[in-house]
């Protein structure tokens, strides 16, 4: 025999697995916001190194240019 009293609690349940999957996806969705962050800050600071490389790069190269002339 079904006991009837226990499909009463069916709606809850259902929400209570509504939010935590709602909770599970919010703490993904924030967890990979905070990757892109982590990753495009360190592209920015592999950009300026490599900017700052190529600086003073050229700046050898004009001093060595500056001393052949």
């Amino acid at each position: 025999m079904i006991n009837w009293k226990v499909l009463d609690n069916v709606p809850v349940l259902l929400y209570i697995l509504a939010l935590k999957t709602l909770l599970l996806c919010l703490a993904f969705a924030g967890v990979k916001i905070y990757q892109s962050k982590k990753e495009e800050e360190a592209l920015k600071r592999q950009q300026a190194e490599r900017r700052r490389l190529a600086q003073e790069t050229q700046e050898l190269l004009d001093s060595v240019h500056k001393k052949e002339d």
